[in-house]
């Protein structure tokens, strides 16, 4: 075997982790999830609880690396929720700014309450000292291949 043969392995191997982890998270997150909140619905509010702004749906969109008419979709649900309040944009008035709700920042926070003992307990098993070394490696990745798109 090629060392290039052997480095596409090591990245198939890695990407294909990486795949399965992705999955048995969303699925065990999802599943204490305050009821009616997706795991979408969620990363929207924790985003915007994180950043303290508002934000354009096209700046969303771009956040999460998803098709506009995703985001617009996760809006509508979220404001019909009332999690979030979307105005049009005084400068531009074929913009859009959205902010979350009072009523999502306490959304967001029942699913952190519900999720953190979750994700608490995953890295206590593998280690806090392994999961600090790790995310160094998973953010270089990150960065490269948003880079990439």
């Amino acid at each position: 075997m090629t060392e290039r043969q052997r480095q596409e392995e090591l990245a198939v191997a890695l990407f294909g982790e990486i795949f399965a982890v992705d999955q048995l998270a969303r699925n065990r997150i999802t599943k204490v999830l305050p009821k009616g909140m997706e795991l979408s619905h969620f990363a929207v509010l924790n985003h915007l609880s994180r950043v303290g702004e508002e934000r354009t749906p096209a700046q969303l969109a771009r956040s999460f690396h998803v098709t506009r008419g995703a985001m617009t979709n996760t809006l509508a649900k979220l404001e019909w929720a009332g999690h979030i309040h979307i105005r049009p944009d005084w400068d531009d008035a074929r913009r859009k700014m959205v902010a979350i709700s009072p009523a999502g920042k306490s959304a967001r926070d029942a699913a952190v309450q519900a999720v953190a003992p979750l994700i608490a307990e995953v890295v206590q098993t593998v280690g806090p000292d392994r999961i600090k070394a790790l995310l160094p490696v998973l953010r270089e990745l990150r960065i490269r291949l948003e880079g990439d798109a």
